[in-house]
């Protein structure tokens, strides 16, 4: 089998996404393995959550609980530069989509298949995000002004206003999606050209750094289009 052969096969393998089970209800429903991956993540996230709020002091806070609270203060100052002051209330969602993100890209290290890497996955995270913005702005500015927003700067420019409500998540989807399928397929080809050892140091940074990179991307392009639907 050639390079190309087997790179093609393992591609398809890494894009099919299987069921794992059905649910017996409105004739099945089927669980794909990103549902059932995503349910694992969520799981150890809320332990972990638990298990690091437990026994918190307000007056002699330990060390455990300082570096939680700086951690979490870090994190929300920034996207509080990113969103404004009018953009506060969704930082909430933006640090737990950051988190679920960062999680998933990296979760494929413990021999789990990330779920970023199911088509599906990454077009319900951005449809999501998309609908926060736009109600990000309707809120802000009422139906009215939500729907002038389209008209401006100039009415001729409305339908491609109206038109960037879809591209934007699509953006969104597809940059995801694509950085995290293009960084297996940059792996797989360094294991079947160079030997065994010398891809290592490309895992690091493919797997951890460019799946952490790819969280803050969405979450930082997430938090600017809020920004400039509140503003």
């Amino acid at each position: 089998m050639s390079i190309t052969e087997d790179l093609a096969e393992k591609l398809l393998e890494e894009l099919n996404c299987e069921t794992v089970f059905t649910i017996p209800i409105f004739g099945g429903i089927p669980i794909a393995e990103s549902v059932v991956v995503t349910w694992i993540i969520m799981a150890a996230l809320t332990l972990l959550s638990i298990i690091l709020v437990r026994n918190l002091k307000v007056e002699n806070p330990g060390k455990k609980q300082l570096a939680l609270e700086m951690t979490i203060g870090g994190i929300y100052n920034f996207f509080e530069d990113l969103v404004g002051e009018e953009g506060k209330r969704y930082i909430p969602y933006l640090i737990s989509v950051a988190i679920y993100i960062g999680v998933a890209n990296l979760i494929g290290l413990v021999g789990f298949k990330p779920p970023t890497k199911d088509l599906n996955a990454t077009a319900a995270l951005a449809i999501m995000s998309i609908l926060l913005v736009e109600y990000s702005g309707l809120h802000k500015k009422g139906v009215k002004g939500f729907v002038k927003g389209f008209a401006e700067p100039l009415p001729l420019l409305a339908p491609m206003n109206v038109l960037e409500l879809f591209i934007r998540p699509l953006s969104l989807c597809m940059r995801l999606f694509g950085n995290v399928l293009g960084s297996f397929v940059v792996m797989e080809l360094l294991k079947q050209l160079v030997a065994p050892i010398v891809p290592i140091p490309f895992t690091c940074y493919f797997d951890i750094f460019d799946g952490l990179i790819q969280a803050y991307v969405f979450v930082f392009l997430t938090a600017l289009f809020i920004r400039e639907a509140v503003e």
